[in-house]
């Protein structure tokens, strides 16, 4: 079954579908893209590791923003004995939550000249964990850093609403981006900018300076992997998307949804 959206599908954002989602673009991207490079560039999937945070919300914890008190477990916890004399009466605790580290293993890929396996160009696809998470946050921008001081090409897909956009000057905003970043050009680049309501755009993929740059076709990938991973299935139409629409896409999303269920 296809996404009623004509472009990104904004539930596809969602914390427990996106990593699913990331991972099998990312295998995707290597295979549209694996034939019109060949026979002098090979797609390399590569990854990065490194530890962070857990997502965590603290709103409910006053004074002390490292610990969650969630709430009294009395039906499974039973007031301890307090083997001293002087007590005359117990204090139930709370049961708290605290903030644990994870092992992130965000993918990534390369393409590398097959002769000399020289990395020419880098595609990235964010993660929540590159744009929300400080430790992510910061060693993907020294990363991302390292690679626009070198002569590597970047190109940065950005399909996540949620959390701050990644530096960059430019003058206009919208949901998502697309950079393209030519080593010949920085610290001049190209961005592709598009919502919820438009079809993601075609970008070319720059490999050295005067090849020709073969274009990728975001929109007809997604699309089909939607389709094949059967994404319909394990997404409710019927809730609003997280992180939530702007009053107006969310009222487009919602005609929208109404003709294709009666599609």
């Amino acid at each position: 079954m296809p996404t009623p959206f004509p472009g990104m599908d904004p539930y596809l954002e969602g914390r427990g579908l996106w990593e699913e989602v990331h991972t099998n673009l990312i295998v995707e991207i290597q295979h549209f893209l694996a034939p019109l490079v060949r026979p002098h560039y090979r797609v390399a999937v590569e990854r990065h590791t490194y530890i962070t945070l857990l997502p965590f919300d603290d709103s409910l914890s006053v004074g002390k923003p490292d610990v969650l008190v969630i709430s009294p477990r009395e039906h499974e916890r039973q007031a301890m004995p307090v083997a001293t004399a002087t007590v005359t009466a117990t204090v139930e605790p709370l049961v708290a939550e605290l903030p644990m580290s994870e092992e992130i293993r965000p993918r990534y890929l390369e393409i590398r000249h097959v002769k000399t396996n020289e990395v020419v160009t880098v595609i990235e696809i964010l993660s929540p964990a590159n744009k929300i998470s400080y430790e992510g946050r910061k060693k993907y921008l020294n990363k991302r850093l390292k690679v626009l001081e070198s002569l590597t090409n970047l190109v940065e897909i950005d399909l996540l609403r949620e959390g701050q956009p990644l530096p960059m000057r430019i003058s206009g905003q919208n949901d998502y981006r697309i950079l393209i970043s030519r080593s010949l050009h920085r610290p001049q680049a190209d961005v592709y900018l598009f919502g919820v309501r438009d079809l993601i755009p075609d970008v070319p993929i720059p490999l050295r300076p005067g090849e020709e740059e073969p274009p990728l076709r975001l929109n007809q990938i997604l699309h089909r992997l939607y389709d094949e991973a059967g994404y319909d299935l394990a997404i409710d139409y019927r809730q609003p998307p997280e992180p939530p629409l702007s009053d107006e896409d969310a009222e487009w999303a919602r005609q929208l949804l109404i003709q294709a269920a009666l599609s």
